[in-house]
């Protein structure tokens, strides 16, 4: 049978309705991190030109840097919800991805630095300037603030299961990470130990290119379409095969697209099920996964008589077509025989039965000589397996 998709999928207002409010999550969540980093960025470019302390002001510029990602963040959050169009047929679930991997890289960008940074200052620890103390106060209230932003958006990322948002999350927590390298700094400089800020940046740095790193390449494993792991293709797996009417699973293939799973397989059915009933089997799993796996958001299955990963030795040619099977088998027939009721066709193994309905009986003396005819008829033509003759009972 072609491949084809479960035509019978659940509702589709609750998923969208799911959609839409994962979407409003995303950008309220952003809107917050916006506003904060607005007031932090004057705060710190206002207290870091009073008090002389320019590496504030420098924060202040990381910040501001920011604002940006998080208008990135919200522009994605908005626009990944859209539903599929005729440009788009999967939806728009990997504007997520790509801006997780712009994320990805910024952190990466951030923590190179910082390395670059705090080698550039430990070469001039005697060059650094007095600071007031008003500096260190607005860099410990910077940290706490970066700090509560990174969990509040970490903790709605994990909810709404978007890898957008704790890439921005991560971030945040970068930017945490600068300001307690800004806060450690001018704190060393108050006490008289100004090579803390550089050596504390040098950890940092390394912390964040690594976090950067890792969500740039989550990132790119999506867009090359990688598949599940190996413990999760097993339960689906499970699922399918324990489906009612499935004999066979192969071909199984998984990709992600942002919070979703999409999913196809060749799903092995009894080769004399009728189309109808081959396409039921095909609702069911197509059900099942998706009430046992919630990630899982399409299913196409495609059903198969045989497994038609196995190979197989045939007859050269290509298979005869249905028109030119009618034709062959009412010459075989001949005289004696009414118009067929229903001719069923077989293609399995690369050959062909045929299952023939009569409407009545034929005579005995006809119906003898058809198996003769049969017999020598098979044996001319290899690319058929078998034929069947069948009496309709009337009601």
């Amino acid at each position: 049978m072609p491949s084809r998709q479960a035509s019978s999928p659940p509702p589709v207002a609750p998923a969208a309705t799911d959609e839409l409010a994962r979407s409003r999550g995303i950008q309220h969540a952003t809107l917050v991190a916006i506003l904060t980093n607005s007031l932090l960025t004057i705060g710190q470019v206002v207290i870091g030109l009073f008090a002389g302390a320019f590496s504030l002001v420098a924060d202040a510029a990381h910040t501001l840097s920011d604002l940006v990602t998080d208008l990135l963040v919200l522009l994605a959050g908005r626009h990944s919800a859209d539903p599929a169009d005729t440009n788009h047929p999967y939806g728009h679930g990997r504007i997520e991805t790509v801006t997780t991997l712009v994320l990805g890289a910024v952190l990466g960008a951030v923590g190179v630095g910082f390395l670059w940074s705090s080698g550039i200052r430990l070469q001039g620890i005697e060059a650094l300037p007095q600071l007031h103390p008003a500096a260190l106060v607005m860099a410990l209230l910077t940290l706490a603030a970066k700090e509560s932003l990174f969990r509040y958006t970490l903790a709605a990322a994990r909810r709404l299961n978007a890898p957008m948002l704790e890439a921005n999350a991560w971030h945040a927590r970068s930017d945490a990470a600068s300001s307690l390298v800004v806060a450690a700094g001018i704190g060393g400089s108050l006490a008289g130990y100004p090579f803390l800020e550089p050596l504390a940046a040098a950890v940092v740095g390394f912390l964040i290119l690594h976090m950067g790193i890792r969500l740039a390449w989550k990132s790119v494993r999506e867009l090359i379409d990688t598949g599940l792991p190996e413990e999760e293709l097993k339960r689906l797996r499970t699922t399918i095969r324990e489906t009612p009417g499935v004999i066979g699973l192969h071909d199984m293939r998984t990709r992600r697209m942002a919070d979703r799973v999409l999913c196809d397989a060749h799903v092995q059915v009894d080769p004399r099920l009728t189309v109808s009933e081959g396409h039921r089997v095909s609702d069911s799993v197509y059900l099942r996964v998706r009430a046992a796996h919630p990630e899982v958001r399409d299913v196409l299955v495609h059903i198969d008589p045989e497994d038609d990963g196995e190979l197989q030795v045939v007859p050269p040619g290509p298979l005869p077509e249905r028109s030119e099977i009618l034709a062959r088998m009412r010459a075989l027939l001949g005289r004696g025989f009414a118009e067929p009721r229903r001719v069923q066709i077989h293609y399995l193994g690369q050959r062909v039965e045929v299952e023939i309905i009569l409407p009545s009986a034929p005579a005995a003396e006809a119906l003898e000589a058809l198996r003769s005819r049969r017999k020598d008829w098979l044996a001319e033509h290899p690319h058929y397996r078998n034929i069947r003759v069948f009496v309709e009972i009337a009601p």
